[in-house]
């Protein structure tokens, strides 16, 4: 089976991190495509390295390969990436990890900077939190599965759509999770 798997979250939030625990749980995310990691390797800014990312997701589709793709869901391109591949028949499964406060994305981006990693301008993170609930609405419907993660002490699952019918996995019903619910109907 093709899959498309989107690990989404809002900048440092852990979707990189994220995606190490996946993979260390033998989930097979096929070709892994992470604008980040390409801007790195390369030296490319942001715009160049977003350019081959969309390159690189068009690559899989037209060769109908199972692909990874990170991302803060900002604009409109996942929602079409998404309506792409359930046109050739891939399975849609999105992994979101959140955090209560843009004020905490804030503090671990200096603190990823602190350690030699990339910076995001402060209004950019501002801006994804406040538009994150608009940013999902586009592209959860899409999904044929969502599984929720929290980041405030390590990732604990929380919550998984199936169906489009939305449960909570245990007891933890974290603020920015009830928010989105609520907000979204789920």
């Amino acid at each position: 089976m093709k899959e498309y798997i989107i690990i989404a979250g809002i900048n440092g939030t852990g979707k990189s991190s994220l995606r190490g625990a996946i993979e260390g749980d033998n989930r097979e995310l096929g070709y892994i495509i992470d604008a980040d990691l390409i801007a790195k390797e390369n030296n490319y800014d942001n715009i160049k390295s977003g350019k081959q990312a969309i390159s690189e997701i068009n690559f899989c589709l037209e060769n109908n390969l199972s692909f990874t793709q990170e991302t803060t869901l900002s604009g409109n391109r996942t929602q079409k990436t998404i309506k792409q591949a359930k046109k050739q028949g891939y399975y849609v499964t999105m992994y979101y990890v959140g955090l209560n406060s843009v004020e905490e994305s804030l503090e671990r981006i200096a603190n990823r900077v602190k350690k030699g990693g990339h910076d995001i301008p402060k209004e950019y993170v501002i801006h994804r939190y406040n538009n994150r609930i608009q940013s999902l609405e586009k592209v959860i419907p899409l999904c044929d599965q969502v599984i929720f993660f929290d980041n405030e002490n390590g990732f604990i699952k929380v919550a998984e759509m199936r169906n489009h019918k939305f449960l909570y996995t245990n007891g933890l019903r974290p603020e920015w999770l009830n928010e989105i619910k609520e907000k979204l109907k789920l």
